[in-house]
């Protein structure tokens, strides 16, 4: 959700809290992972309203206040960016453990509910403290995901990812690495676990940041059980909003995109993956997008008749009428209502009991063609649709006759898969023949169809081809390529090789001159002095008992060659502080003829630089070691420099560039876009220099956002490192955000119709670079930049 999850209001009254929990819950303890009663999996349909657990109430006490049974608790994170370990609301002193929520969680379950942890939320999702954007070990990160499961004993994860979450695809991948992980774990111990990825939307469903959330999940075949949108914060713009009309249009939109991630899952399990949050009342965004009360009512009934997974809001503190007109508040809905009235309404959504467990059968490819006496293979592929793995037994029927079909395994748990190979007989009927393939589980059989082509046996045959298929040789010189064989049909015969077309004094000899289909043999044409220069297609034939193929040469013969040679560096650039030196390999070659002595040479070097080539003169075909030297005056600039080949023959030359900096540079390039365009700096498409309004001299850069981007433009700087700098822009527009990241992470916003200086303090880390930025904010529109500045 976007709450910053930091909000510890009555700390004395979360620590009792805290306190008393851990000592009922482990009065409550027998052994291990035991302390609450057994696990069972959340009902298909749930209402799961979001609990704040960072400002010191007790959970169990406002479930039986609003009747609401299940809990999402709100929000598990690490502590400091690049851990680890994971605590709730990332408070270190709220670990993860039986003394933090345990007894609550043990009332709530006794009244027949349950929670739901949640890991993530906007404060972590921006921070970079959410657990796979902090943490790089995909072991680690499963491992805190299966800590929070076996210390509450819980069936469901929620991952709220938003804001910076989105679009950190290394973050991305390696959360739903660990999702499959923890799935397969969970498989293996008899657990069942459930994930739900919580994400921001459009009135029409998700943005592609969030859809591409969705699309590794399924390229790391990480099980998502619940696509949960957010359904309010559009901060589109558009006028008065109806939130109810809204949330059906978003959710339809969201099925429409599962259905094209899930082609497999019918339209009611489609359906059931999907869950709304609502925001009651007036949001972060304002009046414009408020939930009334009057919304609720047609939710519900719209999501029964649906038969949508989940209804949840933001969040149980909010549902009251303590604040009327008070927008994006953490303890009051700012509309007038009665208390619980959401938590009311909501309640009978609960429902279908328990989810019942199922699989799916895939077989790929779907068909396959052999001639008779031959076989075919394809990938047995299981997985779970719904509640936890299984052992599926797999069998095949349909298969023609002299046809054994067997699949190895033949048995395997749901999301496993089984190679199956069909084995056909000389005496197998030509004929296509659809093969049934059907998986049996405890709780019932899914099939897939592998459609079987057989042929009848085929004649012998061979192909013949060379390679490489062309050559050029001077006079008197000679050329070689490899001449292949391979059985078409049937089986291998003898092929014997000849060949036509060579020139006036060229020869061509095979070695050897005959072989088995299947092998290959030595082509050689030699020319003599006297063959003509030019082009020459020469045919190699291969002949056998069942008839005869060709191939094409195409030999070039050229008069005798000039002595040439060309020249080159690598690397072709390089950077350096004054005073220091950068190296770089000069390399000669052959280009024609015979080898020769090159001298090398450099001219171009900057004021208070040397060259030098070590060796200086090299054969044809050397290298030489450049070496560029500057001195603590060498200007500040980019120079190229040219390094000369001479030999009897000429002469060639190649360009190295050097960069020479000076150490600890405070300096943005084109910071006040005056240069009358966005180089150096990486902009988003829309982003342009404009004449007006501008803060200082005659540009400014004009920030485009829209409904699915910030518009973000980007400069990336080398500063001394381990230095604390200041950051400071000028800005103007809605929600105008400026910062740095990368070797360092700081950042503000402002929003107004007139010119505001950002000012950015940070620290640079052990190589000095950052990433200097400014962008806008989702649908906000236009914001203007001018005159950046380091000090």
């Amino acid at each position: 959700m976007k709450r910053t999850g930091r909000h510890l209001r009555a700390l004395a009254t979360a620590a009792a809290t805290i306190a008393a929990s851990a000592g009922a819950f482990m009065a409550s303890a027998t052994a291990g992972h035991a302390a609450t009663p057994a696990a069972t999996p959340t009902p298909a349909h749930i209402f799961a309203p979001y609990f704040e657990a960072y400002n010191g109430d007790d959970p169990a006490t406002l479930s039986a206040a609003s009747g609401a049974k299940y809990l999402t608790m709100a929000f598990i994170q690490a502590a400091t960016k690049g851990s680890c370990t994971v605590y709730w609301n990332g408070d270190t002193s709220m670990p993860i453990s039986s003394s933090t929520f345990g007894a609550s969680i043990t009332k709530i379950r006794a009244a027949g509910g349950d929670v739901i942890p949640s890991f993530g939320g906007y404060t972590a999702d921006n921070t970079g403290t959410e657990i796979a954007d902090s943490c790089t070990n995909v072991s680690s990160i499963a491992a805190a995901y299966e800590n929070v499961i076996t210390t509450y004993d819980v069936t469901r994860i929620d991952l709220d990812t938003e804001d910076n979450s989105l679009t950190n695809t290394a973050g991305i991948d390696r959360r739903n690495k660990a999702i499959k992980m923890v799935e397969d774990w969970a498989a293996a111990n008899g657990r069942t676990i459930q994930f739900t990825y919580t994400l921001p939307t459009t009135t029409s469903g998700l943005a592609s940041s969030g859809l591409k959330v969705l699309q590794n999940a399924v390229t790391n075949n990480a099980r998502i059980d619940t696509v949960n949108i957010m359904t309010f914060d559009y901060y589109d713009n558009a006028g008065t909003h109806n939130m109810a009309n809204d949330t059906k249009t978003a959710a339809t939109g969201l099925k429409n995109q599962l259905a094209t991630l899930y082609p497999s899952k019918t339209t009611a399990q489609l359906w059931g993956m999907i869950g709304v949050t609502e925001m009651p009342g007036i949001d972060d965004f304002g009046a414009a997008e408020t939930f009334q009360t009057a919304d609720a009512a047609p939710v519900l009934s719209w999501a029964q008749s649906n038969g949508i997974g989940e209804i949840s809001f933001w969040a149980l503190q909010r549902d009251n009428g303590g604040c009327p007109g008070t927008g994006g508040s953490d303890t009051c809905s700012g509309i007038s209502q009665s208390q619980w009235f959401f938590s009311n309404t909501f309640a009978p959504f609960t429902s279908g009991g328990t989810t019942t467990n199922d699989f799916s059968v895939s077989v790929s490819p779907t068909s396959g063609s052999v001639p008779a006496g031959s076989s075919a293979t394809a990938t047995v592929s299981t997985a779970v649709t719904s509640g936890s793995a299984q052992s599926v037994s797999l069998t095949a029927s349909g298969a023609p006759s002299g046809t054994t079909v067997t699949f190895n395994p033949s048995s395997v748990t749901a999301g496993g898969s089984s190679t199956a190979t069909i084995a056909t007989s000389a005496s197998t009927p030509a004929g296509t023949y659809p093969i049934t393939i059907t998986g049996t589980g405890a709780t019932g059989t899914h099939t897939a169809t592998y459609n079987l082509t057989v042929t009848s046996a085929p004649t012998n045959d061979f192909s013949v081809s060379v390679a490489p298929s062309s050559g050029s040789v001077a006079q008197a010189g000679s050329a070689t390529a490899t001449v292949s064989t391979a059985v078409t049909a049937g089986t291998a015969q003898s092929v014997t090789l000849t060949a036509t077309g060579a020139p006036t004094g060229a020869t061509v000899t095979f070695n050897p001159s005959s072989v088995t289909a299947g092998g290959t043999s030595t082509f050689t044409v030699a020319t003599s002095a006297s063959t003509p220069p030019g082009t020459y297609p020469i045919t190699i034939k291969g002949t056998a008992a069942s008839g005869s193929h060709t191939t094409t040469y195409t030999l070039t013969v050229t008069g005798v060659v000039t002595n040439d040679f060309s020249v080159s560096v690598a690397p072709a650039s390089g950077s350096v502080t004054a005073g220091s030196s950068a190296t770089a390999t000069v390399s000669t070659a052959v280009t024609s003829g015979s080898a020769q002595t090159v001298a090398l040479t450099a001219t171009g070097a900057p004021t208070g630089a040397t060259v030098t080539l070590n060796p200086t003169s090299v054969t044809a075909g050397g290298t030489s070691a450049l070496t560029v030297a500057t001195s603590a005056s060498t200007p500040a600039g980019t120079y190229p420099i040219t390094i000369t080949g001479t030999a009897a023959s000429g002469s060639h030359s190649a360009t190295y560039t050097l960069t020479v900096t000076t150490g600890g540079t405070t300096t943005i390039v084109n910071g006040d876009f005056e240069s009358g365009s966005l180089s150096p700096w990486t902009c988003q498409s829309g982003d342009a220099v404009v004449s007006s309004p501008v803060h200082g001299g005659t540009h400014a850069a004009r920030i485009s956002a829209t409904s699915s981007a910030t518009g973000e433009c980007d400069q990336t700087v080398t500063l001394t490192p381990n230095k604390s700098y200041t950051l400071k822009v000028w800005v103007q527009g809605n929600f105008a955000f400026a910062g740095v990241s990368g070797g360092a992470s700081a950042s503000t916003w402002a929003t107004g119709s007139t010119w505001t200086q950002l000012s950015i303090p940070f620290t640079t880390g052990a190589n000095g670079t950052v990433t200097v930025f400014v962008h806008g904010w989702f649908g906000q529109g236009d914001v203007y930049a001018d005159d950046f500045t380091l000090s």
